[in-house]
């Protein structure tokens, strides 16, 4: 089982939002979370994006031909 409640989110999307079933399902998760009023995930700032370098390097191989 997904834990996606697909049927609810059908409910809302076609009677709620009035989307034709075409429409609901070209939506990404993202547009229809803004559809539904839900705050987006927060962007990547620089912050985060140092600490995630800080967190997984990038590592030289060896033989990868960038010596």
């Amino acid at each position: 089982m997904s834990g996606i409640d697909w049927a609810g989110l059908m409910r809302v999307g076609l009677t709620g939002l009035r989307l034709s079933p075409e429409a609901f399902w070209r939506l990404t998760p993202v547009e229809l979370r803004m559809l539904l009023g839900v705050d987006a995930v927060a962007p990547l700032t620089r912050a985060r994006l140092d600490e995630l370098a800080r967190a997984f390097p990038d590592a030289r191989r060896t033989g990868d031909g960038a010596d």
